[in-house]
């Protein structure tokens, strides 16, 4: 999908979304609920940042830490 219609979906601007990926601006509560609906999750999906079990079995933690 292109940053084009990913904006058409999510009902904002390309100029929007790409200030909101370059964390230059946030969206308001109300875009994160047009967004997680057109997206079809839940708005706490959007605030949900699970980096997947390989990621955190695979990486090495220093003696004395963790």
């Amino acid at each position: 999908m292109s940053q084009e219609e990913f904006a058409e979906l999510l009902e904002i601007s390309v100029d929007f979304l790409s200030l909101i990926e370059r964390g230059i601006n946030a969206p308001s509560f109300e875009n994160l609920e047009v967004f997680a609906a057109q997206l079809g999750v839940p708005a706490s999906e959007l605030f949900t940042f699970d980096v997947g079990t390989d990621r955190i079995e695979s990486r090495q933690v220093p003696p004395g830490i963790g």
